[in-house]
């Protein structure tokens, strides 16, 4: 699956001692300084710690960046920066990139980490990975070690994309002696090292004392999981985390309104919010009953009403911060009489099979009315997350409809495969991305602002709403990123004052 949701699974229940939370630092007895933690409440955990094989945006949200690196990163600003690479070079046809490695970079097992690792990390990609999404990297011909501290990776043709991929868990850098247990053990080289993980309740990071660069502020960060969103709102209002990395009950916002105690950011995600509509079977196998759907759901409605107005309206797999975005919100307007005139008079009953996550729930009831009225009858059938609905909508795809967060970045590229859950099958589509990947920056551009309208002439899927970035944290929280641009949640540069 290539990225699905800041899927927010519950599955915790709050401590009766916030052993997490309350960690503010100060003085001990004798005097020294105390280290700090802090606790960051979620509701999505992880059925594993390997995302490498186990599908959903869980686990790099927690281990990316913070445990795993890799040679490159994405900034705020969604530009590719230097990580473990301190520098790279690509050759005049664009087929060779030559990565000069970080000198003195250690794994937490305290194995150093060479251009070796880069070739078995790489490989392994295509050898052990079992995520839809490896086939990004089908374009590299060969990775090789030209000395401990240069890596060279050779292309089957030019990509505008590779380089993008390196920056999300594809490029993430494994230890050849640290694979055993990815599911349990994450051995990286980032600034945190795996500390505990009380399953159905929270996961702690600790810092990793042989980190090679910066050390992080924190010595340690709790990732505390709940049941749902008034919980962990409460679990802020009392003391017992610190932040909500991303606010379920936008309507609830007030609760937070005290500049002197809280502080709420907003900013923008990469996650299109998309109501699938699953192409291979009756009714949506017939681009008109697609198209119906699309005329027949006041998209400014369902914001207001779903998710309090928070968010914005894009109409297209594409967010505004990719630069070949074009506002499609205009291509289905809503218009009830069209998508009763398409549906030619006839009537559907279709299963609407979602994630019990906020968000899905509240945008489907919003659908299911809409629905209604040009004579679509939609049955909602929540199923847990991730694993029922990973397994019946996505794996299996049996469901006529469903909603889910797709929060990858650039992920318009998963239409391509037909045997993905939406069932969408044009190859024309598939042209318009491999022209796009070799072309010039332009071309790019070009191709992929095409793509995006054949998707939306098609009505493949229909996009809701881009998800916000809302954040509430305690007053003194520091470091906290704007904007989710990429499938982790950066606490490198977390602190508490």
């Amino acid at each position: 699956m290539r990225r699905i949701g800041i899927w927010i699974a519950v599955g915790g229940l709050l401590l009766a001692t916030a052993a997490c939370g309350g960690g503010d630092g100060g003085e001990s007895a004798s005097g020294t300084p105390e280290a700090k933690s802090l606790a960051v409440g979620f509701v999505a955990e992880p059925a594993n710690l390997d995302f490498t094989s186990t599908e959903g945006a869980a686990i790099p949200q927690a281990l990316l960046v913070n445990v795993y690196e890799g040679l490159v990163k994405l900034d705020q600003a969604g530009e590719i920066v230097p990580l473990l690479a301190e520098k790279w070079e690509v050759s005049d046809d664009r087929k060779t990139y030559t990565f000069t490695l970080r000198e003195n970079v250690k794994f937490s097992s305290g194995a150093p980490f060479t251009a070796d690792d880069v070739v078995f990390s790489l490989d392994r990609v295509k050898s052990d990975w079992k995520l839809k999404i490896k086939s990004q990297l089908d374009v590299v011909d060969k990775v090789e070690k030209k000395d401990d501290s240069t890596a060279v990776v050779t292309l089957k043709q030019p990509s505008n994309g590779f380089l993008y991929s390196m920056a999300t868990r594809l490029g993430a850098m494994f230890s050849r002696t640290g694979v055993s247990d990815l599911a349990g053990k994450p051995v990286g080289t980032g600034p945190y090292v795996l500390g505990s993980w009380r399953r159905g309740d929270s996961i702690e990071l600790d810092a990793n004392p042989s980190y090679w660069g910066t050390k992080p502020p924190l010595s340690s960060i709790t990732l505390k999981y709940f049941k749902d969103a008034t919980a962990m709102n409460n679990a802020l209002l009392t003391g017992g985390i610190d932040v909500i990395s991303s606010v379920q009950a936008p309507e609830s916002l007030q609760q937070f309104a005290d500049p002197g105690r809280f502080e709420v950011i907003e900013g923008t995600t990469n996650g299109e919010v998309v109501l699938s509509m699953n192409n291979g079977r009756p009714p949506f196998d017939d681009k008109k009953v697609r198209q119906a759907v699309r005329h027949a759901i006041d998209h400014k409605a369902l914001l207001d009403t779903a998710w309090a107005g928070r968010g914005e309206l894009i109409g297209s797999m594409v967010p505004p911060t990719d630069p070949w975005y074009e506002d499609r919100t205009g291509d289905y307007p809503y218009d009830p009489a069209k998508a009763k005139q398409l549906l030619g008079g006839k009537t559907y009953d279709v299963k609407m099979r979602i994630p019990n996550l906020p968000y899905a729930v509240a945008s489907a009831q919003v659908v299911k009315s809409q629905l209604a009225q040009v004579g679509i009858t939609a049955e909602i059938e929540p199923l847990e997350f991730p694993a029922r609905w990973l397994d019946q909508v996505f794996t299996k795809g049996d469901y006529d409809l469903s909603i889910i967060n797709h929060v990858e970045p650039r992920d318009m590229g998963i239409f391509a495969d037909k045997s993905y859950y939406f069932g969408y099958d044009n190859p024309e589509f598939g042209k318009l991305l491999a022209s796009a990947d070799q072309g010039t920056e332009q071309e790019q551009a070009d191709d992929l602002k095409q793509a995006a309208k054949l998707l939306s002439d098609d009505a493949a899927a229909d996009w809701l709403f881009l998800f916000p970035n809302l954040i509430v944290a305690k007053k003194g929280v520091t470091g906290l990123p704007k904007n989710a641009i990429s499938e982790s949640f950066d606490f490198t540069a977390l602190a508490k004052q």
